[in-house]
């Protein structure tokens, strides 16, 4: 069940999305936060620079893991706007986030609920709790803009 921090959490990720579409990139938002404090945030920016492997959320990520100077980051908790992909699932994994809470689906390459279902996959060593839909409206909003104003 979402609580109302998560909400505050996800307004910055919608921020961070923004963010990305002014800079022309697909408007997602990430943020990873533990003990209710922000160690980490992202936005798209695989256009900007020029690499495929900078979403949001590995960009959250990234950042995170210098701060702590550690590739682990137990007892987290990542709010994206968008659900997330393959690679960024993996790396969720990987990472041993704790939580994952985003808001809209992604019907086309979402890989918790949309496609593929990853996190009920018994083949991963670490198991992540979900919260989805929180603020999805506001999340598919940004999209469907993005795209639009692109057509």
């Amino acid at each position: 069940m979402a609580t109302p921090k998560d909400y505050g959490f996800m307004r910055r990720a919608l921020e961070l999305a923004q963010i990305a579409a002014e800079r022309g990139e697909v408007p997602v938002g990430a943020v990873l936060v533990q003990d209710g404090k922000v160690i980490g945030e992202g936005s798209n920016r695989p256009i900007g620079n020029c690499d495929p492997s900078a979403h949001a959320e590995i960009v959250a990520l990234r950042q995170a893991a210098d701060k702590q100077q550690n590739y682990r980051l137990p007892n987290t908790t990542l709010f994206v706007t968008i659900e997330p992909c393959t690679m960024c699932f993996g790396a969720l994994v990987h990472a041993r986030v704790g939580r994952l809470v985003y808001g809209a689906t992604e019907p086309r390459a979402g890989v918790v609920e949309s496609q593929l279902a990853l996190t009920q996959a018994s083949f991963f060593n670490h198991k992540i709790t979900v919260e989805s839909g929180v603020m999805a409206e506001e999340a598919s909003q940004l999209v469907r803009e993005f795209f639009h104003d692109r057509r």
